[in-house]
């Protein structure tokens, strides 16, 4: 073996395998959410034999690199320097180099500033390659019990009270389980304004997925605000669930109201009322109608 083959090499159990060369192109790859066994040979093969390997945190990266032998030295992405990294990690790019995505657990741009640099990347005519694997929002999922044929990924809620409130209220009537990241110390007031905006819906925490001390705790909205400001403060990364509406929940036009003015802060009233009707099952001419009355007597 030659001593490059070597460096692109990745060990698993007491194999040394080597890394097959990989076309120019922008690789996103998922890595372990906390058990480092969730992890695909794919996804080995892509961190060995990238040219180059972008991350979020490279002493986060490096444990995961260390576990399966992976001689890569990776340079960091993230929020802070994206500015910077990002138009190197393109030129790199459009020299023929290779490029493996990785955020620090979990799949990339989940969250995270990755998806800046697909948008780049794809203006650049660059090709971009997904890798799939471990995800804390459909690992949460599929253990909550709640209903899976459709689902929302809301990110993290604002942190003021009133704002998070009102992100909540434009959620209503989405007919969908939400999903939600959120930071062990803000889950108990979370919960709480949950529990008053969208009543007593079922709902799931999943704590520390993967991990050793991994927990799913389900009921409904009240139930768990109830448990959670007693309980100590949790630990570890939080991923909140939470059914969808019933149907009389969903057709109450309070909910669309404010779910109609929730977006038309954000975006034009036709692409606001086409959004809506998306996510409400109605008809976009009636909803823009509508949208249109709520501005005018506003």
């Amino acid at each position: 073996m030659q001593k490059d083959e070597k460096s692109r090499a990745f060990v698993v159990g007491q194999a040394e395998i080597v890394a097959r060369p990989l076309e120019p192109a922008l690789y996103l790859v998922a890595t372990p959410i906390g058990n480092l066994g969730d992890i695909t040979l794919r996804a080995l093969e892509t961190l060995a034999g990238a040219d180059i390997l972008a991350c979020e945190d490279t002493r986060v990266t490096r444990v995961l690199l260390d576990r399966y032998g992976i001689r890569q030295r990776p340079t960091p992405y993230h929020e802070h320097n994206a500015g910077e990294a990002g138009p190197r990690l393109i030129a790199a790019l459009e020299a023929g180099k290779s490029v493996a995505l990785v955020s620090d657990a979990g799949t990339p741009l989940v969250s995270d500033p990755g998806f800046r640099l697909v948008g780049q990347a794809l203006e650049a005519g660059i090709r971009v390659v997904p890798i799939p694997g471990a995800s804390a929002v459909l690992a949460a999922l599929t253990a909550s019990g709640l209903p899976s044929d459709a689902f929302m990924f809301a990110g993290f809620l604002p942190v003021k009270d009133g704002q998070r409130r009102s992100r909540l209220s434009a959620l209503t009537a989405v007919p969908a389980t939400l999903i939600f990241f959120e930071s062990p110390r803000r889950l108990s007031d979370t919960l709480v304004a949950m529990a008053e905006v969208f009543g007593n819906r079922p709902a799931a925490i999943g704590r520390e997925l993967t991990k050793t001390f991994e927990e799913m705790r389900t009921g409904t909205l009240p139930e768990l605000a109830a448990h959670y400001a007693q309980a100590p403060t949790p630990k570890g990364e939080i991923v909140v669930c939470v059914g969808p509406p019933q149907e009389a929940e969903a057709a109450d036009p309070r909910d669309v109201d404010r779910l109609l003015l929730s977006l038309a802060k954000e975006m034009p009233a036709s692409k606001a009322a086409a959004e809506a009707a998306r996510m409400t099952g109605g008809q976009k001419p009636a909803l823009y109608r509508r949208l249109l009355e709520l501005k005018d007597s506003a």
